[in-house]
């Protein structure tokens, strides 16, 4: 069952026209689920083989592998796509059925590493297969030790485009010879997540916990519908928790005064925010205004259902103690969102040798990561920068940085932490 609601400061000076909510979404067992869950699910897994990854990334990554392919469930169904300067479909789609299974495991045991990186190929094969299963809630895993071929980013380009809404994407890097952004990019476009494997022994755990993660979903297709008055306009929509994504440029317009944003599959015990920005017209003093309807809207069998909805307010007031306010969330996550900008400013100014501007940017991410109780982007922070003051986010930069955690810092930034209650 879903549960929205909505926390902000209605209260606005004479002249703003700038509304800020938090928009907290959660989903639980309990009671009946509208929106009609499916049994459907389909994990396609997708492995780099390029040159690089000879050795221990390789067996442990086929090793991974199998340990996933034992563990999917029997009414799941799987295919497994090997990569390098082309994409071979390993395994096609295939119920995850006994004798499935071992067929499956023992050409995985064949897989050996060589060749170079064209992720586009990778992915449109996937595209593929998920194209198969459009009813099935539809993951992916993608594993990577290096860079994307520059000629390769157009076709990149386009499949993502092709991919988006298709099925969503798990990015890991192992080791430190990848490129954070480019991961990201896939991730942010395919709405999953980006993260590092800093060794391969660790390979195993982490496709694990993708692995479960993925099983749980129960309910695909939501958007996430925005109404706003005549003459507005939507600055942003970005989901601040679990993690930064800004979806913004993700928007679908169904009319005039609606847009859509995806968000993903969803299963229970899922809980997410998301932050919106609405410009409107001012009002008078004393005047009250529905300033947005933010409503979960899934598809089944090519029917709509409105799932939750929660109204976003706007009332204009003289009354400087109640236009001051801020509300708790909406500063909270404000905060966490200049957290990530100000690590990324900082960690860019640092390989540029800006000593100066990465010290300012990263004691500033110290600063807010103390202040909003956000302790794992500060443990991180803490490998990259000897901490003087957390309070006041003074800081020396460390002179030497292990590769690995400079590059953990940079991908968990977008990470946030809930509010404290």
């Amino acid at each position: 069952m879903f549960n929205a609601e909505v926390f902000q400061n209605p209260y606005l000076p004479q002249g703003a026209t700038e509304v800020n909510a938090i928009m907290t979404i959660t989903t639980s067992s309990e009671g009946v689920t509208i929106a009609a869950p499916t049994n459907l699910r389909l994990f396609g897994i997708i492995c780099d083989i390029s040159g690089s990854m000879g050795g221990a990334k390789i067996l442990a990554a086929k090793d991974a592998i199998v340990k996933i392919i034992e563990l999917l469930p029997t009414d799941a169904a799987f295919f497994v796509v090997t990569g390098s300067s082309r994409a071979k479909l390993l395994v096609p789609l295939v119920n995850a059925v006994p004798e499935n299974k071992l067929r499956a495991i023992s050409q995985v045991k064949e897989i050996s590493a060589n060749g170079g990186t064209l992720m586009s190929t990778w992915l449109h094969t996937a595209l593929s297969e998920f194209n198969k299963m459009p009813q099935a809630i539809c993951q992916a895993l993608l594993l990577t030790d290096g860079q994307n071929d520059l000629s390769d980013e157009q076709d990149l380009m386009r499949t993502l485009d092709a991919s988006e809404g298709k099925f969503q994407c798990d990015c890991r890097g192992v080791g430190t010879d990848w490129r954070v952004s480019e991961l990201q990019k896939i991730a942010a476009r395919l709405l999953g997540t980006t993260d590092i494997i800093p060794s391969p022994d660790r390979i195993a755990e982490d496709f694990q916990e993708i692995l479960t993660k993925a099983m749980g979903k129960t309910v695909s297709d939501v958007s996430l519908r925005l109404w706003t008055p005549m003459g507005a306009r939507v600055l942003f929509c970005k989901q601040v928790s679990p993690e930064i994504v800004d979806v913004t440029s993700r928007a679908k317009v169904v009319s005039e005064r609606i847009v859509e944003y995806p968000t993903g599959a969803w299963g229970n015990n899922d809980s997410r925010d998301y932050h919106f920005c609405i410009q409107i017209n001012a009002g008078n003093i004393g005047d009250e205004m529905l300033a947005g309807r933010a409503s979960l809207i899934t598809q089944t069998n090519g029917q709509e259902t409105k799932i939750t909805e929660a109204k976003i307010l706007a009332t204009w007031t003289e009354d400087e103690a109640r236009t001051a306010k801020i509300d708790r969330r909406v500063a909270h996550y404000t905060g966490q969102a200049e957290l990530a900008q100000s690590i990324q400013e900082g960690l860019e100014a640092r390989a540029q040798g800006n000593i100066e501007v990465a010290t300012v940017k990263l004691g500033k991410a110290v600063k807010l990561a103390h202040e909003s109780g956000n302790e794992a982007t500060a443990k991180l922070l803490r490998s990259v920068v000897d901490v003087e003051d957390a309070a006041a986010g003074t800081v020396r930069i460390k002179r030497t940085v292990a590769k690995e955690d400079e590059m953990m810092l940079e991908t968990r930034s977008t990470k946030t932490a809930r509010i404290q209650k």
